[in-house]
């Protein structure tokens, strides 16, 4: 089966299974396996594109189980130089709304033991993370977000958590004073690994809840995060197909495209 060449690929989080229309179904294998299921590639506007959902088709991979590194690698295979990643979050403080979008700027880590580097010697590479988001993609991802009426914050950092579990309330109350503005469970090491491609990534969080400790008594209960999302499913797409055609694929200025330039022990 003869394949086009990628040029963006997309990410879909928590209630986003498809994407593309009249796509062809590609099956990859990676060096770290495979990825979380049949990757669809289809076109918009001008751009090829690859979908996957990174929890799978069937959301039956938790967010520790996603095979970040396998995700990551196909989509490099295919040719993809742009990753686009919108992803379910909840708000750590009151002013960012229940269907607000917030642009990441920044991650928190606070996994542990996912495999989060390709690099584990004896090629040894330390890649910066300073920013791991690219300003370009953020920037279109902003102006889209704008021209479609869609609240918006054109920044926010998001702490990452182990899950599945959600937060205690004394951990969701450190998290929020800390000034972090979104909780997420699969950014990291998705934004990472991109960096160590040398490829573009943006994470577009879709505010379905606030975290246990903000504002309110309720707890987070996954199916008010699942209702949330699909209500707000069509913005999701309207943003993504507003943004790719909008998205050079070309080497910018932007730095992504060389961020393992300079890594290298």
């Amino acid at each position: 089966m003869n394949i086009p060449s990628v040029d963006i690929g997309v990410f879909g989080g928590s209630g986003f299974y498809d994407l593309l229309d009249d796509a062809q179904s590609v099956t990859i294998e990676t060096p770290y396996g495979a990825p979380s299921g049949i990757i669809m590639v289809g076109t918009i506007g001008e751009h090829t594109v690859a979908f996957l959902p990174r929890h799978g088709a069937a959301h039956d991979l938790p967010p520790h189980k996603i095979p970040y590194r396998a995700n990551l690698w196909a989509m490099k295979q295919l040719g993809a130089t742009r990753i686009i990643a919108p992803c379910a979050c909840g708000s750590l403080q009151p002013d960012v709304g229940l269907g607000d979008f917030v642009i990441l700027d920044q991650f928190v880590d606070r996994t542990n033991g996912r495999p989060d580097t390709f690099y584990n010697g004896p090629d040894v590479h330390h890649v910066s993370s300073a920013d791991p988001y690219c300003p370009d993609l953020r920037a279109i991802a902003a102006q889209s977000c704008t021209k479609l009426g869609i609240p918006h914050h054109e920044s926010g950092t998001v702490v990452v958590i182990q899950g599945p579990r959600f937060s205690t309330r004394a951990e969701s109350r450190w998290f929020a004073a800390q000034g972090w503005e979104v909780i997420n469970m699969t950014q990291y090491p998705e934004a990472y690994l991109a960096r160590e491609l040398d490829m573009c990534y943006s994470g577009i969080a879709l505010i379905t809840d606030f975290d246990a400790g903000v504002e309110h008594d309720e707890a987070v209960v996954n199916a008010d995060v699942a209702r949330v999302f699909a209500e707000n499913l069509d913005k999701v797409k309207a943003l993504l197909l507003d943004m790719i055609p909008n998205t050079a694929t070309h080497a910018v200025d932007c730095g992504c495209n060389e961020a393992t330039l300079y890594s290298k022990m």
